[in-house]
């Protein structure tokens, strides 16, 4: 089996080699090839990543290179964890929007928007370089925005799942907190990718015993601290937020704190410089504890259960993954890209039936998805009018004067990596 990581000279891929390494009876690589332009990260990583596959005597072999075509060919499955423009693109995206007052951030809002951008093109040309190599090859892909890039790949007809961490950060919380395996946590997990809420935690599996107010009554004040969200808001919606949802549900007062702090970019760009460092001491043969500030925990668990899955090596039955609602949320057109509990197999991941979201959650779903139908449409063509109303229809924007000024900053900052502009 052959597996290509894009993206990977990232600081996050010793989590994934890790998991690829415990987990190897799931996913018996034979071949992993790691893809990155930037050569220096690159080989710091790969000689990291030999010596956690040595160190636990994984008998698979690691290979490094800039050249995506050669990277993917004849790949059984392509992971793709990329950021275009770096954390300095990063850093503007968690910048420019406060100067108007909203929300900066990297996967939503204006910034989230800016992102979206200047990945969806540079996802679809390798997702046709994968499919000119190997056709039958899965992508899976970690990208964010992940609902909107993995809506590009599909509509482009490829062969591609979405995966995010939140879901399986809660179920391990959880089960943590319940003192049960975390196989033995189900979630009824609905909503858009960042944009989703815990509606039961279920014992057994999706029939099991909703477990939830149980959880809520007893360790609420550790789900709010985990959230950042007072307890009230979290007992009123009898439900668990992902985090992202305070963006929505305190807007205001996280304006305020991110116009007083250093911008998350800055922590990580600093994060990432010593973790390179590190990854050049030849004695390194683990994943450093400072990776699990980077964020992504939980990631390589993820990524190993999906791949095998549609890779015909097992897998879990249920996993919370990124596909087409197909008919699952009947108030989203079918070609929207949903986060739900699925069925995945090698055909691909069939979204589990769920009762209709409470009006509370539908309509910011509905909005927010009709923000990303105009946002792939501005990644896809280009053009400050799509931008502009892209912003104008995002419910963390949504006024005129500050989609005009949005749109005049996006576009400022990004100039390099749109075409049209």
């Amino acid at each position: 089996m052959k597996l290509a990581v894009v993206g990977g000279g990232s600081t996050y891929t010793p989590e994934l080699i890790d998991g690829f390494a415990r987990l190897r009876d799931s996913l018996p690589i034979e071949e992993l090839v790691l893809v990155d332009p930037a050569a220096d990260r690159l080989d710091l990583v790969g000689g990291l990543a030999r010596r956690i596959f040595a160190k636990q005597g994984h008998p698979g072999r690691i290979v490094t290179t800039s050249d995506v075509d050669a990277g993917v060919a004849d790949a059984d499955a392509v992971l793709l964890q990329l950021r275009v423009g770096g954390q300095a693109a990063r850093q503007q995206d968690e910048t420019w929007p406060l100067e108007c007052g909203c929300v900066g951030q990297e996967t939503t809002g204006a910034g989230g928007l800016a992102k979206a951008l200047r990945t969806v093109p540079v996802v679809l040309d390798i997702a046709e370089r994968v499919r000119r190599t190997n056709p039958d090859a899965w992508i899976i892909d970690f990208t964010n925005p992940v609902g909107i890039v993995t809506r590009a790949l599909l509509q482009a007809g490829h062969k591609a799942v979405g995966l995010c961490n939140v879901a399986i950060g809660f179920q391990r919380k959880f089960a943590k907190l319940l003192d049960v395996a975390p196989g033995e946590v189900h979630l009824d997990h609905v909503g858009l990718n960042h944009l989703t809420w815990e509606t039961g935690v279920r014992l057994g599996g999706p029939g099991g015993t909703d477990v939830l107010p149980r959880l809520l009554a007893e360790h609420g004040e550790a789900v709010a601290a985990d959230l950042r969200m007072p307890r009230e808001i979290v007992d009123r919606l009898g439900v668990v937020p992902s985090y992202y949802l305070r963006y929505f549900y305190q807007h205001d007062a996280v304006v305020e704190e991110l116009r007083t702090k250093p911008s998350r970019a800055a922590e990580v760009a600093a994060m990432e410089q010593e973790l390179l460092r590190m990854y050049g001491d030849p004695a390194l043969d683990e994943k450093p504890e400072l990776l699990a500030k980077r964020g992504g925990a939980f990631y390589s668990e993820a990524a190993v259960d999906l791949a095998a899955s549609l890779l015909g090596n097992g897998g879990s039955p249920y996993q919370v993954v990124n596909t087409r609602n197909n008919g699952t949320l009947p108030f989203l057109p079918d070609d929207a890209v949903i986060e739900v509990q699925a069925t995945v197999d090698r055909k691909g991941a069939q979204p589990l039936a769920v009762p209709r979201p409470d009006p509370l959650y539908a309509g910011l779903i509905a909005h927010v998805t009709g923000y990303e139908d105009l946002a792939l449409d501005a990644a896809l063509r280009g053009g400050r009018d799509r931008v502009f109303k892209a912003l104008l229809a995002h419910p963390l924007v949504g006024q005129y004067a500050y989609a005009e000024r949005l749109t005049d900053s996006l576009v400022a900052h990004n100039r390099e990596h749109l075409a049209w502009a």
